[in-house]
């Protein structure tokens, strides 16, 4: 096995699983999340805090500014050189996030597609301002309904980004990811990826956490951080200010509409990213899906990562958690 993938919708525990399984195995945990990528946005990114990073190193965040950005063909280059470091330092590389489109493009590869082309942008934004997005999502619909269906009405980047690859290339988005699977890099097989699902059993409190910890992040300053953001004055267009909670706390704040209901809306679009998240989990294969719930995901997942890396049960390879620390219990 080349790394352990740990994917699953937001809210689901993923970043607490992994930080307890760095305490008990020689790990590197390497972030596949497209949010926590850039530096600033923490609170509303939900990323680990300053004890759980100390203990267990995450690594691809933090790693550029809002003003950029970061795309999925980058975080394959990006996670390939991370899981090689860690195979170098003896160490197991587990990859944990919910940005399915970045595994995707590390286990299937990514087909060369075309660059930004401003002149369409500016068409397809022309329309946006005119229509409203989810219009534009409708007609995303009709000439790519594989694409539009993992994206949500409101996701303005990734629905120019199709939209500007069919008007560019004449094909639609989601082919060019079915030509990406057929010409993967070799030592890509999904074979070679030892791959865990955390599914909510529950969805009606699943989706009361989300609820709960929406209003947690408010209480602990987030509002602060948005408003940090807003002062870059950056491109609505950048992925940064689309980010669900985000961008209708910057909209709050441009005084599209009070904060209550820019909260209501910010709880209402990252249920919706929690959905799309498990709609591509759902097409998986190859994958062995948890309740999240369950007390023994954390035993199923470190028993797997002990035999497949042939790691002894005792204390003496139970501590491999800086990202710099050799372990010579991995062959």
């Amino acid at each position: 096995m080349r790394a352990v993938l740990l994917k699953g919708p937001t809210c689901v525990g993923k970043t607490r699983l992994a930080v307890n399984l760095a305490a008990r195995l020689p790990l590197r945990i390497i972030s596949v999340d497209s949010a926590c990528v850039y530096r600033g946005l923490d609170i509303g990114t939900a990323k680990p805090g300053g004890a759980e990073r100390r203990a267990a190193p995450h690594c691809l965040m933090d790693i550029c500014s809002p003003r950029e950005r970061y795309s999925a063909a980058r975080f394959a280059e990006d996670a390939r050189s991370e899981i090689a470091r860690a195979r170098a330092a003896g160490q197991v590389p587990m990859l944990v996030g919910g940005t399915m489109l970045y595994f995707r493009a590390l286990e299937q590869g990514f087909a060369e597609m075309p660059g930004a082309d401003p002149a369409v942008r500016r068409r397809i934004r022309a329309q946006a301002r005119a229509e409203g997005w989810p219009a534009l999502h409708g007609r995303l619909k009709a000439l790519d309904p594989a694409a539009a269906e993992r994206l949500s009405p409101n996701d303005a980047a990734r629905i120019e980004r199709a939209l500007e690859v069919l008007q560019l290339t004449g094909r639609s988005i989601s082919s060019h990811w079915v030509r990406a699977s057929h010409h993967a890099a070799p030592y890509d097989g999904a074979d070679q990826y030892l791959k865990f699902a955390l599914i909510p059993e529950n969805r009606e409190a699943w989706r009361r956490r989300i609820e709960e910890r929406f209003h947690n992040m408010l209480e602990r300053g987030w509002l602060k951080e948005v408003e940090a953001l807003r002062s870059m004055r950056l491109d609505p267009g950048l992925p940064a200010t689309r980010i669900a909670g985000y961008r209708q706390l910057l909209e709050h704040l441009n005084g599209g509409y009070p904060l209550a209901e820019a909260v209501a809306r910010g709880i209402k679009a990252t249920k919706a990213l929690g959905r799309r998240q498990l709609t591509w989990l759902k097409a998986e294969a190859d994958i062995e899906r948890l309740a999240a719930e369950s007390p023994r995901c954390a035993e199923r997942v470190e028993s797997a990562i002990r035999a497949h890396w042939k790691i002894g049960g005792g204390r003496s390879a139970r501590r491999g958690r800086g990202n710099g620390a050799r372990t010579a219990a991995i062959p």
